[in-house]
């Protein structure tokens, strides 16, 4: 048993307020091996008043020591990426490849990312007659979910503590482990005492208070449109700066001259890594009608490829990390089957023989119309769903038909072809061919997926208030 009970407050571990605890369950068995307390709203003010306290002597800290304490944490984070993976995969189900490889990894990226853009960042810039001085917004409020625990929080932590932000973090109840590990490392590092805070909780005992509190200047939400919502009404009673990366539903566009049997496979196991539970999953297939029957073939036969089961074995994809998202992604299957799509791959009874784990096999729909629930909402599992087209133009329409539009790409051997119809998608990201994303462009999305960007200067700059001073001294 692991128990996740203490606080992280003004620089030392503490005992919340309250006494409520909620158990860690361990998605690959259903079994419990742990407790997380939940904290009150109590315990967040007290954190948010250790942040404001540390936030007048932390701005202003030099760049050299900001540096200086971004490496400390980035050598420790290498030091102990096992560890992290180790966490993943115990509190979400990530395959114990996956959990070190990409979880853990993400995290050293940002704060790479984040050096790397404090060491060149001009915070003073003449225009006109005036000085434009960029400083650190203040006390934030980062609220972070279960799915890519290391990389949601360190893509909000790494440039906060670059631009001289403090702040107070709500890691998912439900994924504590990781975030614990991490706070570890803050304290390690040397990270002066209420610059970084943690208090675990849930969103109406937690989350509701750091929205709301009027001693947070910023809150950064990442998680479901519902919750984003929320919090953006919370945070406008007191008008404070909210930045939120919410839901997607997005769509692959493959063109005539795609390579149908490799593109196809690519793109189905993007969708399928991390057992789905990525809010920029491609999880609409939009193929030419005259080569639809091809593509689900490469679809049937690449899904039916992948190793689920256990996340230390050798694996693909590991459980769903959760109870709720176990019972959420199957009622969206027999949903699909219910409007009469086309189950061609995966389904409900397929994984039956893995015992009590959160196992769903990787999904797929075909005969899906653009109206259907499956093609408009996000299902946030290993569920894909095949349309045919007729014409480009109507394959832009049904990728843009969307409340969502975080991310998005498009297939062809014409890299030229590719790029013009990327121009016209109302998405935040577009990836041409499958191309990786990079740590230094901007994360983040249109329409219902957020109104924030993370990653590299965008993300640096999103915890920076601009302010002129007129009738300064010239500047170097």
């Amino acid at each position: 048993m692991i128990d996740c009970l203490d606080f992280y407050i003004d620089g030392s571990w503490e005992r919340p307020v309250g006494r409520d605890q909620a158990p860690i369950i361990n998605p690959a068995t259903a079994s419990n091996i742990g407790h997380v307390s939940i904290g009150n709203s109590d315990d967040a003010a007290r954190a948010v008043q250790a942040a404001r306290r540390a936030f007048e002597p932390y701005s202003q800290f030099s760049r050299a020591a900001r540096i200086d304490l971004l490496e400390a944490i980035l050598g420790l984070l290498r030091e102990r990426q096992g560890d992290l993976a180790d966490a993943v995969m115990m509190e979400m189900g990530a395959p114990k490849k996956l959990a070190f490889a990409a979880h853990a990894d993400r995290g050293i990226q940002h704060f790479e990312e984040a050096i790397r853009v404090l060491r060149s960042f001009a915070f003073e810039a003449k225009l006109g007659s005036a000085v434009v001085r960029k400083e650190p917004v203040g006390v934030c409020s980062f609220i972070t979910p279960w799915n890519w625990p290391i990389n949601q929080i360190t893509a909000k932590v790494a440039p906060a503590l670059a631009a001289g932000c403090t702040m107070v973090l709500k890691p998912s109840e439900l994924a504590p482990f990781s975030a614990t590990v991490l706070t570890q490392i803050f304290h390690d590092a040397g990270v002066p005492s209420g610059v970084f805070n943690m208090v675990h909780g849930d969103g109406p005992g937690v989350g509701a208070e750091l929205s709301s509190h009027p001693e947070v200047d910023m809150v950064s939400f990442t998680g479901s449109t519902r919750a984003g919502i929320a919090v953006s009404a919370a945070a406008s009673k007191t008008l404070k700066r909210v930045a939120t990366e919410l839901g997607g539903k997005s769509a692959d566009i493959f063109l005539e001259d795609a390579d149908f049997d490799q593109d196809i496979s690519t793109a189905i196991r993007g969708v399928f890594l991390n057992s789905g539970q990525s809010c920029n999953a491609r999880t609409r297939i939009l193929v030419p009608a005259h080569r639809y029957d091809q593509a689900v073939q490469s679809a049937k036969a690449t899904a039916q490829a992948i190793r689920v089961g256990d996340p230390e074995g050798n694996v693909d994809i590991g459980p769903l990390a959760n109870a709720n998202q176990f019972g959420r992604v199957k009622d969206y299957i027999r949903l699909g089957l219910e409007e009469g799509a086309e189950l061609v791959a995966g389904g409900l009874d397929a994984l039956d023989d893995l015992g009590d784990g959160y196992y769903v096999a990787p999904t797929v729909f075909a005969q899906v119309t653009p109206g259907m629930t499956i093609a408009r909402e996000e299902i946030f599992g290993p569920v894909v769903v095949l349309m045919a087209y007729g014409t480009v133009d109507e394959a832009i329409a049904i990728a843009n038909d969307s409340d969502y539009g975080l991310s998005g790409s498009v297939w062809s051997g014409n890299r030229d072809e590719a790029y013009q119809v990327a121009s016209r998608l109302r998405t935040g990201m577009v990836h041409i061919n499958g191309a990786p994303a990079d740590i230094a462009a901007p994360f983040g999305g249109y329409k219902k997926s957020g109104n924030g960007r993370e990653w590299g200067v965008f993300g640096f700059e999103e915890f920076l208030e601009a302010k002129s001073v007129f009738g300064a001294p010239d500047i170097d």
